[in-house]
């Protein structure tokens, strides 16, 4: 197993931190600034605490199944990554998946005097920290872009 490290990026959004919240999760904005980091990227589940979530690409065959920790609207958002999503069903962890076993992500919506300073804190493998280090900022310019045009 690799060890994690993690990861913080922020953003500055013109808009409240309820807003940013809701934009950051509702299904149909969800993919559209996810989809950055894959081509069809949604959710099968639920962003109600405790609860199940599953995060695939394409089709919905493959991804990451997780757990909801804390939902707390316009505050904070915590996620633990709980193992491989493939053909419908969890899989059995393999290596690869070992490494994102126990994984968080965390936002965080500070108010500010312009609207809303996200913060996103990520345990990320150290194999993938360099792609991630490339890629959020873009999904999150991407989720300002969306905020910021639908208010």
């Amino acid at each position: 197993m690799s060890n994690l490290e993690t990861l913080h990026f922020e953003i500055e959004i013109a808009c409240s931190p309820m807003k940013v919240h809701e934009h950051m999760l509702a299904k149909e904005t969800y993919k559209e600034w996810t989809h950055i980091f894959s081509p069809g990227s949604t959710f099968i589940g639920s962003w109600e605490e405790g609860s199940k979530i599953i995060f695939v690409g394409e089709g919905e065959n493959e991804g990451m199944h997780g757990r909801v920790e804390k939902n707390d609207p316009g505050k904070f958002v915590s996620i633990e990554h709980l193992g491989e999503w493939k053909d419908g069903k969890e899989v059995a962890p393999n290596e690869a998946a070992l490494n994102w076993v126990g994984a968080h992500e965390n936002y965080t919506f500070e108010e500010t005097d312009k609207g809303t300073l996200l913060k996103v804190d990520l345990d990320s493998p150290e194999d993938f920290s360099q792609h991630f280090a490339g890629i959020w900022p873009k999904a999150l310019d991407k989720l300002k872009e969306i905020c910021e045009r639908n208010g």
